[in-house]
This record gives structure tokens, sequence and C-alpha cells, in this order.
């Protein structure tokens, strides 16, 4: 089940930042604002981004380790700066198998940092895995092999979770997707634009067989990209994959047996401790079809090869060096254009992370989360909620009994913030501080025991699906809820000091930015109880997807690199967030003011600012391959359109600048998009 966040769920590729610039960007102005990041030689009617961001995106240098740099770095770099303290010192005494949760971190931790071992066992961790990969004689074996890879270093063809049931939220579902590419996404195969990365794929997978000992690692590639080929032709696209109509295919086991023959499912589930399940969910139905039919039809040997590639790639950070910057070369180098590796210690507190997150989450969340902060995004929400009320009741498209059923929706939303009602228990989680392939293999395996776990049970609304220290935030549509971690809830997002237009633009926008998921092409499909079905009118659904296509032709013609331009099918539901999101806060904004005028800060009106709040979260700069593949994985739109996309199609906008017919972003009011 999709979860509808505000930043790609690759947060770790985000760039870092010092203390001293997070400051900067929080606002040096006093009010929230960093007015010398703006640059005034640009017209706001000419291109916002550039006239909020320009100055600052311009002088932005990516460090070497990084993709990107933006204001969402400032806080992910505060937060792992932090996590890195708290592991620091739960690491500083560690010895075996600690008891506690935050010692087992530590464990984790102090375990990766052991350079020296890593470096010392080689490829010897992947041995008792590569033998099970050599040892297989039969397409059971290699599906039962498939069925482990749920709790191990073993790649799977079958991406698989346990989670609600989207036409029953009270109950857990097995979900069953495609997967099996060692590439982003299927365009990387398919098409022209990616033509010399797959060209490079082949010395990549050669290079790693090689590294794992496999036998004829050259000729082996060859096999394996060609298997990958086939698989990424049966795979869905994206855009497809966004429709939970489509991606909701319950089957019994038979009737999955029956659909996609040529594996098998049986060895597959039992391998992953799923015994005989009653009932899956297909995701992308024609594609897990297709490519359970194209295993059968594949020779043993192209699949042990398959298998054995995936291992050594899944397990190349917690190995040697030549795996890990084997890895690297290709998958951030090459892929996403980094010139340097993160420094050990970062992906030491991912790894840490990764295991036990929560353990970490309570204890940062214990030292940094302060108690006011909760209070004040209660507030701001409810703000945001009565302002998205306003907006549902008195709109034109939607006949009165959806009107009514979507009013019911937003007063059905729950807000969770700061941290999670309650801790998950690590009790059952070993950790040696000297086992560092063992500790990251039984994370994997804890993960998927705890997820198997709920099978047969209520499902738990109290659980996150992000850690407290994570800066994002996301919409759960079957829970029908919106989460914002603690690390998320300050500047340049949530200022206490900042003047209210600029925390209404930024954290507004944000909490709006949710709220609308609950209303996108994709979270209008599910009712306030969270159920995928139908609650709208044939003729609200046709109005509301007309405004779509128009909306998404904006960001179809926006220029973002050459050749390469924004999928409005992939992005539209973050788009439609945006809008909705910044909409919200400007509503809001205003009410809080119950009829009294704004003042005006170093020459910028109240609604001024809102927009300026907003412009503020999205300063960032992108390395040129990073944002090519993000524009066929991410359904997020990139920094610049997050800011011009929303702006010119809220009038508000165009009074608080002054925007004229003649300039670049200007829309007629008939043109301008009004979803929300």
């Amino acid at each position: 089940m999709n979860r509808f966040t505000l930043l790609a769920s690759a947060v770790s590729a985000i760039v870092s930042v010092s203390a001293q610039a997070a400051e900067k960007t929080a606002g040096a102005g006093g009010w929230g604002f960093d007015l010398a990041g703006m640059d005034r030689s640009v017209k706001p009617g000419e291109n916002f981004f550039d006239f909020t961001d320009g100055t600052a995106v311009r002088n932005i240098v990516i460090p070497a380790d990084r993709t990107n740099f933006g204001s969402f770095v400032v806080l992910t770099d505060l937060s792992e700066k932090r996590v890195h303290e708290i592991l620091d010192a739960a690491s500083a005494h560690v010895a075996g198998e600690p008891a506690d949760a935050i010692g087992k971190a530590g464990a984790l931790y102090h375990a990766f940092m052991d350079e020296a071992a890593a470096d010392a066992h080689g490829a010897a961790p992947l041995k008792p895995e590569l033998a099970q990969v050599a040892a297989l004689k039969t397409p059971a074996d290699f599906a039962a092999l498939q069925g482990q890879a749920q709790g191990s270093f073993h790649g799977s063809l079958f991406g698989m979770t346990i989670e609600p049931d989207a036409k029953d939220p009270t109950i857990y579902a097995i979900q069953l997707g495609q997967a099996g590419l060692g590439m982003p996404d299927r365009d990387y195969y398919l098409t022209a634009q990616f033509a010399d990365k797959k060209a490079k794929y082949a010395g990549f997978v050669t290079r790693m067989l090689s590294l794992a000992g496999w036998p004829d690692p050259a000729g082996s590639a060859q096999k394996v990209l060609a298997y990958e080929q086939k698989i990424a032709e049966a795979s869905w696209a994206r855009a497809d994959e966004r429709d939970p109509d489509k991606t909701y295919n319950p089957m019994t086991l038979d009737e999955l047996k029956q659909n996609a023959p040529g594996f098998d499912w049986q060895a597959f589930f039992r391998s992953a401790e799923l015994g005989t399940p009653g009932r899956v969910v297909v995701s992308e139905k024609s594609a897990v079809i297709r490519i359970a039919a194209l295993t059968g039809e594949t020779p043993i040997d192209t699949l042990q090869a398959w298998a054995a590639f995936h291992l050594a790639v899944n397990a190349a950070p917690v190995l040697s060096k030549d795996f890990v910057s084997t890895a690297f070369e290709f998958n951030n180098h090459e892929l996403q254009g980094q010139p340097q590796e993160r420094p050990r210690w970062k992906r030491a507190v991912h790894a840490a992370e990764t295991a036990l997150g929560e353990a970490v989450g309570e204890a940062y969340v214990a030292k940094y989360y302060p108690p006011d902060a909760q209070a004040k995004m209660e507030a701001l929400t409810h703000d945001l909620r009565a302002a998205f009320r306003v907006r549902l009741e008195h709109n034109d498209w939607m006949a009165p009994q959806t009107r009514q059923k979507a009013v019911e929706k937003l007063d059905a939303f729950d807000f969770q913030i700061g941290r999670p009602k309650k801790w998950r228990d690590y009790s059952s989680l070993r950790v040696d501080a000297h086992d560092l392939y063992g500790d990251v293999e039984r994370g994997s395996a804890f993960e998927w025991a705890f997820q198997r776990g709920h099978l047969g049970h209520p499902v738990d609304r109290d659980e996150w699906d992000m850690t407290p220290q994570t800066v994002n935030a996301y919409n759960n549509p079957v829970f029908n809820e919106v989460v914002f971690p603690a690390a998320i809830l300050q500047p340049p997002f949530f200022n206490k000091d900042a003047d209210p237009a600029i925390n209404y633009g930024a954290i507004g926008g944000v909490i709006g930015h949710e709220m609308t998921h609950g209303f996108d092409d994709e979270g209008r499909k599910f009712d306030a109880h969270g159920r995928l079905h139908g609650w709208w009118t044939a003729e609200d659904a046709r109005r509301f997807d007309a405004l779509g296509k128009r909306f998404g032709a904006e960001y179809a013609a926006m220029d973002v690199l050459p050749g390469a331009h924004i999928n409005p099918a992939l992005t539209m539901g973050e788009n439609i967030a945006d809008l909705g999101g910044l909409t919200l806060a400007l509503d809001a904004y205003h009410a809080s003011l119950h009829g009294q005028p704004a003042p005006v800060l170093d020459g910028m009106t109240g609604d001024q600012r809102v927009f300026l709040g907003w412009a503020q979260v999205w300063r960032a700069k992108v390395r040129p391959d990073a944002a090519r593949q993000r524009l066929v994985t991410d359904p997020h739109s990139p920094p610049v359109a997050r800011v011009n996309g929303p702006v010119q199609n809220i009038d508000g906008w165009y009074t608080a600048f002054g925007v004229q017919p003649g300039q670049a972003m200007y829309l007629t009011p008939e043109q301008r998009v009004k979803i929300w």
C-alpha cells in the first residue's frame, strides 16, 4: 500500500550541511526567512523559484558525498548528527551482546565502524549463501530461495509485505508485487535516455560476480542482463502502479498457482514461513504472471547467476572495501553522479537505524523533541483542517452528497505528531558488536518476523512507517491519518521564533499537503474508514480527472533537463497535494488574523511571507544524473516545479506579488486550476 510522503523515500541520499548553515536557512532576518537567498533581479512572475531561492541555489556547492543539496538537508544533517552522538555514546562500552534496545543499536553501530574486520573477512561472509545458490537444482529450489529473501541478503523477483487490506483495513493481508531488477526502474532497460547506463551495468554485474567468486562472471553477467531485460519488459510503469484499483487483485493460493504458473508458489511461501496462505493481494497482476512464467522458462544456471549477483549487491555495504567501492561506483557515482562515498560513520548510522529505528527514535525524542512543539502543531493542524473544511463545503464541482462524505472523511482524519504512542519491542533481536554481517541479516529477519506476526491479528493503528528522527511526513490512506515525525518540526519547516506567516507557508503547507493526499487521485479512492471503494459519483470523478489533466499539462511543459520532462501521470498526487497544501496554508493564515491587517516585515506583506515560507522549504540543487533518475522513479516533482507549479494557480499569489499578463508564469483566471 502506498504511503503518500512529502519527500522521496530515499531520504538518505539528501545532502548534509553545517549547523551554521542550518541556522542561516532557519532565518537570519529575525522572522524566519533568509532574504539573502533571494534573487531580486528576477521578477516573481517570471520565475518565482529564482526570485525566492535563486541566489541561495546558485551558491550551493553540493558536497562530494552527496547527490543533492537543499533545505531538507539542513534537518537531515542535524538529525543524523544527533543520532551519531546517541550511537557513539551507546557504543562506547559495548561488549558482546547487549540486552537493552539502545545498547543493541550501539553494538550494531560499533560492528559497522570496525572497517578492518570487514576487510579481513573479504567475501567469506557470503560463502554460506553462495553455497545455497550453487546447490540449486530445480525451479522449486529457486522459489524456496526467493522466499528466504524476506529475512536475508538474498534477492527476490517478488516484493512481499504484510499490510492492512485496502478493502478491509481492520485485517492484515499478504501483499505481493513485481521486483527483480538491479537498476532503479524498467526505463533504464527500455528507453534510449539510459542506454549508456545499461551498457555500464553489464560491467558492474561482472565485477560483483567476480568479487563473489562466481564462475565465468562475464558470461554469467550477460545471462543476468538478458533475464532482467525480460523482467523489465513485463514490469508495470510506475505511473500505473499508482492506481489502487488496478493494484488490488486478491487471490487464493490456488488461484495464484493457476494464474501465474511457472513458479513454485507453495515452496516460496513455505520458505518465507507463511505456510499455505489462504489469500494474497497481488499488485501488478500481469507483471507477476509474466515474471513467474519467464522464470519457469529460464535455465537454472541463469537463475543462479541472478541470485548470486543480487546477494552480493545486497550484502555489499557490510562487506570489504572492494565490494563497497564497486557498488558505490555504479549505484551512486554512475547512476546519480555522486563523486565520493559517504563517510563510514554515516553509513553506520543508517545501518543501525534500519535495524533498530525506533530504539534510536526513543532516545532521540527524549533528548531533542521539545514538549511545546506538540501543542503548537496540534493548533496548526486544527487551523488547516478548518480551512480545508470550508474549501470542501464550498466546492463547486462536486455533488452535494460527495461533498458531505468528503467532509466526513476530513473530520475523521487522525493526526499523529512527533512520536508513536508506543515503541517497538526489540528484545528478541540478537546483536553482536563483533558480527556486522550477522547483525544486519538478523535485523532483516527480525523485521520480517515482525511483519509476519501481524497475520491473524487486528490491525494496529498506532504503528508508524517512519521513525521520529526522519525528516519527512506521510499520509496513510488505509488509516486515514497523517504523521509528522519529530525531526521535521524544526526550522525551516517549523520555527517557534518565526513570523506566523512563515510557519503557515512552511509547516502549514506540509500539513495541508498531507491532508490533501487524502483527496488526490489515489487518496480520494479511500473513504473515511480507510476502505478502498468508489464513494464519488461518476460525474465527480470525470470533473476531477479533467482538472487533474489540465494541472498535469502545466508540469509536463516545464523544462527540467535537456530531453527529460516531468511525467504528470507519475507526479499527479504530489502535485495536487502541493497545490492543496499551499492553498490551505494561505486560507489558514488569513483566518488566523481574525480580520486584522497583517504586519509588513522588511517590506514583505503577510501573504508574501506565506509564499516565501513555502518556497524556502524547496531550496535545492540536484546533480543531473540524480535528477534524471528521480524523473522516472520519484512521484515528487523537482524543486523548481514544487514552487512554481502551485503558486501560478493561486489567485492570492498574483495579488501579493503584482504578477501581470505577459510575464512567463502568468495564467489567466480561467487557466488557473482550482481543485480544492
